[in-house]
């Protein structure tokens, strides 16, 4: 990820197969070893990084807490490859006008603790996690919802509790109101924030953070912090996705490197991400069991809008910075051929993706960069810091941008290394970050929005280096007002071409998945997020 996904964040320097569906592929997995038996209730492992905050569906932006609230939760949809909304827990979610809609439930789905999921278990869920005093990284995916404003006023007090928008119509139904309409929202419901709670979470929250009850393929059995999470599968799971193992272990490692050399001893069973250094080798080790494929996210490197540095800064300084950077050299070198250098600020398989949005301020030109810099005003102090969490496979590429800027513009630039990702995300979401961060962000839902709107509308959760446009943010709202899903989404692509004239951040390159699997495993397909379809692996006796 790994580490962006409100979108994620990704925690990985490295990583959707586009043929599996995102919502699990229960019924599309192909992948099985026919030659070997298959022990329906194995478990397997699989390599993540501690999450940075409790497991609680609205309190998760980044990739290794979203991975394991995905398998103990299910919201009401989720989408196909092709973009194609998939009915989840929902039986339907319908509108007339893009602004209200009438969600009905499929009966009969219970959570892990035996109590049954109403209507009621996303409508309570909702509204406790907008409220600002219980502090929830997500809490912004719900001020689409009319009544937002009142639970979570941007100044003064507030005037309710409960989002007006929000209405129980019996055990099965409830209809959610928009403050307009907005015609991508029911991608937005895939998004785990959006999950539903039991009645046991209100007792005492931050337990249940530590040992969450959901209603999703596999139920929690245990944490052991920066260690191991493990679950087990939910043999009353009503979804279609239901789980072809009998659970996962979520192990913890501090670098990719231990990982990779656990996995060719047997040690771990999937990998998300290899280390740059083993790039060049793992699909000799590996072979058929070696992964090489895209998925839907993108890095970058954010600007700290907050700090004196960059607080009044030229676009045109950036603008210079990013055409410092040699993406091409960089991605065939250092990273072995495994990114594609980006052109713009939206990750590839998302509805919306155009290709050269950012014009030419992504191609390599040194004498442009010092012009831009020079007219600009210059970098404040001449030089720059790229902060990266020392567990995600970046330092490598990091010192080649930083090698690839000072050579091309005579600017001074240097890693900030943080021991793991989570104290990187803590040193963001602090503002603690001195010049320049890391940023890689994987699909939410497969619109552009989602790539634009939560990561540089002003008030986004995304949005951490404090980006601000009064320009790009009554842009935002236009295309948001569109007419049709088709409309917004060519709004969007006219809001993103104006980007270059504002650089929120400098787009780097794309990701894929460089990964692989043991022997001990069959059936492992990666999502559009990146992520492996946990319930299609399957375990050989």
């Amino acid at each position: 990820m790994r580490g962006a996904k409100s979108a994620k964040w990704v925690a990985i320097a490295a990583v959707v197969a586009l043929s599996a569906t995102a919502c699990g592929g229960g019924s599309s997995d192909s992948g099985n070893d026919s030659k070997a038996a298959i022990d329906p209730n194995g478990k397997f492992s699989i390599e993540v990084g501690e999450p940075q905050n409790p497991l609680q569906p609205a309190n998760t932006m980044e990739s290794n807490g979203s991975i394991v609230t995905k398998a103990l939760f299910t919201g009401l949809v989720d989408y196909d490859a092709s973009g194609k909304i998939v009915m989840m827990n929902a039986q339907s979610v319908d509108s007339k006008d893009n602004k209200t809609f009438t969600v009905k439930l499929k009966p009969g789905w219970k959570f892990h603790d035996g109590t049954p999921v109403t209507a009621e278990s996303y409508v309570k869920a909702w509204n406790w996690a907008a409220v600002p005093a219980n502090k929830q990284t997500n809490s912004f995916w719900f001020s689409d919802i009319k009544g937002y404003s009142d639970v979570a006023p941007e100044k003064g007090k507030a005037k309710a509790t409960e989002m007006s928008g929000l209405k129980v119509v019996d055990d099965n139904t409830f209809t959610i109101t928009l403050n307009n309409a907005l015609p991508y929202f029911v991608y937005k419901l895939g998004y785990e924030v959006f999950s539903p709670l039991p009645e046991s979470f209100y007792k005492d929250p931050k337990a249940a953070g530590e040992k969450p009850v959901g209603n999703g393929p596999y139920k929690f059995v245990s944490w052991n912090h920066k260690k191991s999470i493990e679950v087990v599968r939910n043999d009353d799971y009503q979804g279609p996705n239901k789980a072809k193992n009998g659970g996962v272990v979520f192990k913890n490692y501090t670098n990719l490197e231990t990982a990779y050399e656990d996995l060719k001893s047997g040690n771990v069973d999937v990998l998300r991400q290899l280390a740059p250094k083993d790039l060049p080798v793992y699909k000799t080790d590996l072979g058929d069991r070696a992964v090489d494929q895209s998925y839907s996210a993108i890095q970058s490197i954010a600007v700290a809008y907050y700090t004196k540095q960059w607080k009044d800064i030229d676009p045109k300084v950036i603008q210079g910075l990013s055409m410092a950077i040699d993406r091409n050299t960089i991605t065939k070198t250092v990273l072995q051929g495994t990114r594609e250098p980006a052109t713009g600020w939206v990750a590839k398989g998302v509805l919306g993706y155009q290709p050269n949005a950012a014009g030419d301020v992504t191609t390599y030109n040194p004498t442009k960069a010092k012009a831009l810099i020079k007219e600009g005003g210059g970098v404040p102090g001449n030089k720059i810091s790229i902060q990266f969490n020392a567990d995600g496979g970046h330092k490598e590429w990091v010192e080649a941008v930083c090698n690839s800027i000072t050579k091309a513009v005579g600017v001074a630039c240097t890693g900030d290394s943080k021991a793991d990702f989570q104290a990187d995300l803590n040193a963001r979401d602090a503002h603690e970050v001195k010049s320049l961060y890391r940023s890689g962000w994987v699909l939410d839902y497969p619109f552009i929005a989602n790539f634009i709107r939560d990561l540089f509308g002003t008030h986004s959760d995304g949005n951490q280096g404090g980006f601000s446009s009064k320009e790009i943010d009554t842009l935002i709202a236009q295309a948001d007002a569109a007419p049709s899903l088709e409309a917004s989404e060519k709004l969007y692509q006219q809001v993103e071409k104006a980007l270059p004239n504002y650089m929120p951040s400098i787009p780097l390159w794309y990701y894929k998945v460089n990964a692989g699997y043991s022997e001990k495993v069959s059936g492992v397909k990666y999502a559009q997020d990146g992520d492996p379809i946990l319930t299609g692996v399957q375990v050989k006796k």
